[in-house]
């Protein structure tokens, strides 16, 4: 699963008080998981980018295409 090249959003909330994670190729709901630190957003974020990746598979839905921006971040 280490190749799927899927966004995951990291953005800090005032009102949550904690780092919360979305997968902006993922219809549903904004927000997916969250951490109180930026590592633990991190590591949650993996974690629910698998599951939400098993659960595609485990009723036969197609896994939408990773969406992405000509020029990031490559030399």
């Amino acid at each position: 699963m280490s190749k799927l090249k899927y966004q995951m959003i990291i953005q800090w909330s005032e009102e949550d008080d904690c780092f919360l994670v979305g997968f902006p190729d993922f219809p549903g709901q904004r927000w997916r998981t969250h951490g109180d630190t930026y590592e633990l957003a991190v590591a949650n974020g993996i974690e629910a980018l698998e599951s939400l990746i098993i659960a595609y598979e485990a009723v036969g839905d197609p896994l939408p295409e990773p969406s992405y921006e000509a020029g990031s971040l490559r030399n």
